[in-house]
């Protein structure tokens, strides 16, 4: 991002005999730095080239959309072979498909803002689709809510410039934008929203690095504090001053001085003024401004390489989170403008969509429906046809029916009528064979007992 120029406080030439302060303080490797903007040569630059965790969560989001192929839908039927689908794959004689949308999903993600061109006949189907920069695009607002025209410039000059039917708001270019709540034209991007993180992260980068080149010492002051015959403090002159920062500049600056031991001469004193890298914990510095920017961006901080980064159980799942929660909702803002835009152009009987089936990362909800449905009919909540239709399968005849566990029956359930009668029944033979079950119980203790009777006198004659 862009920085600040330092403020200078102004230099009076006033001679020594007139100079009554405290001693001088002269600070040494000490500078400010400067909130950052939020321009698109700013976010390209210090946002994608030179960080590493936004440049990552760019590419992983952009290469994952891109990688989905189109279909053609007409009502339920795909469409096997279209114009469009052939223009899609070839937008332009320098351009692949991958790439093309690679750079239109890069392009909403560093800015916001994304420009399509069309190129053929006026009232045709286009041949060819390119991509404007958005830094050189600039929207002309008028008294209504549809912009006026959009100029093309390049070094300060108007190159092109493409009008708007103020009635539809349709035109040659298609701007494909994020939601800024606080412009009407512009989109807001995840990389500006992250723009603190980002500099957090750099700047934090930039420290370790001057570090090592500092000889891996931290910052600090050279304290002159002298005094004359009467007492009175005395000040190095300016050429003095000069020629002590050159000293220190050019025999302690620098890795191959690294370690070497600092001498000051006379009343000189050496301040330490900042801290130790492990007192300023530049490390979890780095960690937490890593989870921040990929926060913003929606990608799981797993899939950047951020450590104790335990959100999800494993890396199945955080993929799967990026696509659902991330990849998919941007793919089906692009897919809708192109509906609205370019397919009417070839038909408006058509429906463009991706090819959601293909991507490999949902297999694993795939799996989890599978699982879930074909339990579904197991226990008797759905049909067999109700779950091949959730399968989107054709359903099969004698597949309505509810099929339950034959061991399963509710807890509490009344005696129907006739298993009452049959229990009557049963009594009745039970009387008939046995007589009164009063009159069996003492038949039974009789038997017991003369049972007992003979064994005493058998073992006795024995």
């Amino acid at each position: 991002m862009a920085w600040y120029n330092r403020l200078f406080k102004g230099i009076f030439a006033i001679g020594d005999d007139e100079i009554k302060q405290a001693p001088v303080v002269q600070y040494y490797g000490v500078g400010a730095s400067a909130p950052s903007k939020d321009k698109y040569e700013d976010l390209a630059e210090d946002g994608y080239i030179k960080n590493a965790i936004a440049y990552r969560c760019v590419n992983e989001i952009a290469q994952g959309a891109c990688s989905v192929p189109f279909k053609v839908m007409s009502g339920e039927d795909v469409v096997e072979e279209h114009p469009i689908l052939s223009l899609l794959k070839r937008p332009n004689p320098t351009m692949s498909g991958s790439e093309y949308f690679s750079a239109l999903y890069s392009y909403l993600l560093l800015c916001g803002n994304s420009y399509v061109l069309r190129s053929g006949p006026e009232f045709g189907e286009p041949q060819e689709l390119h991509l404007l920069r958005p830094d050189r695009m600039r929207i002309k607002g008028g008294i209504r809510a549809i912009p006026e025209a959009y100029e093309y410039v390049v070094n300060g000059r108007v190159v092109e410039k493409y009008g708007i039917d103020q009635d539809t708001g349709t035109g040659e270019v298609k701007h494909m934008k994020m939601w800024h709540p606080l412009d009407d034209h512009y989109g807001l991007s995840p990389m500006a929203a992250a723009a603190v993180d980002i500099d957090q992260y750099n700047l934090a980068g930039k420290h370790n690095v001057n570090l090592l080149f500092n000889g891996a010492r931290p910052s600090g002051a050279v304290i002159f504090k002298p005094q004359d015959e009467t007492g009175m403090p005395t000040y190095l002159s300016e050429s003095q001053r000069q020629q002590l920062l050159t000293d220190l500049k050019n025999r302690f600056s620098g890795t191959n001085n690294t370690g070497r031991p600092l001498l000051l001469e006379g009343d000189f004193d050496w301040k330490e003024m900042g801290l130790t890298p492990k007192d300023m914990d530049f490390l979890n510095l780095r960690h937490l401004s890593a989870k921040d920017i990929a926060l913003c961006f929606g990608v799981p901080s797993q899939l950047i390489g951020v450590p104790d980064a335990q959100t999800y159980s494993n890396m199945a799942e955080a993929r799967l989170a990026l696509w659902e929660e991330t990849i998919i909702p941007l793919m089906r803002r692009v897919e809708s403008d192109l509906n609205e835009w370019l397919m009417p152009q070839f038909s408006d009987d058509l429906v463009l969509t991706y090819d959601y089936d293909s991507i490999n990362a949902l297999t694993e909800r795939r799996r989890m429906v599978y699982d879930n449905v074909i339990q579904a009919v197991r226990e008797g909540v759905m049909t067999r046809n109700e779950a091949r239709e959730r399968l989107d399968m054709e359903p099969i005849d004698g597949g309505d029916d509810i099929y339950i566990n034959a061991s399963l029956f509710p807890l509490g359930m009344d005696v129907p009528d006739e298993d009452k009668t049959a229990t009557a029944e049963d009594d009745v033979q039970f009387e008939d064979v046995y007589g009164d079950e009063e009159k069996l119980n003492e038949r039974s203790v009789s038997l017991l007992k003369d049972g007992s009777t003979k064994k005493k006198s058998s073992g006795t004659e024995a």
